[in-house]
């Protein structure tokens, strides 16, 4: 747990002394979601890094939907500003994988699992979503799977 929950830390205490309201806001935000993960359940816990990671996906995830919502209805102002928090928790965020390298992945777990049709697209998905490691969206991965089982 200490690597990326200090880090956050102490990125919000710099953003708070340089008066940077959006980063501030964001990254209490999202201290607040990672608490909140830790007391979930029966038990309270350390999130581990990678438990951390999960939850600053969640939450970018959030932030993108929220700003289409906001652009739908026509409130483009509200729309930016979760585009922009969205930008703050990405950099916490691995890269995310080219569509060319999200291909070659699915076609090498293809071909090893010999998988042949759409029968088999649960089988794909576990082995796919293995090794883009939260590199790619669920979504993305859903729809190259099916491309290329198609």
């Amino acid at each position: 747990m200490p690597g990326l929950k200090d880090r956050l830390r102490t990125d919000l205490t710099t953003a708070m002394k340089g008066r940077d309201e959006l980063s501030t806001a964001t990254l209490r935000m999202v201290l607040s979601a990672v608490s909140a993960e830790e007391v979930a359940g029966k038990e309270a816990r350390q999130l581990s890094d990678d438990d951390v990671m999960v939850v600053l996906r969640r939450e970018a995830k959030k932030r993108r939907e929220a700003a289409e919502a906001f652009a739908d209805a026509g409130r483009a102002e509200q729309a930016e500003r979760e585009r922009a928090e969205e930008g703050v928790i990405a950099a916490y965020l691995p890269a995310q994988l080219a569509d060319a390298d999200l291909a070659a992945i699915v076609a090498d777990v293809v071909t090893r699992t010999g998988a042949s049709g759409m029968r088999d697209m649960g089988k794909v998905m576990g082995a796919v979503q293995g090794a883009v490691a939260g590199r790619a969206e669920g979504g993305r991965v859903a729809a190259e799977v099916r491309r290329q089982l198609a």
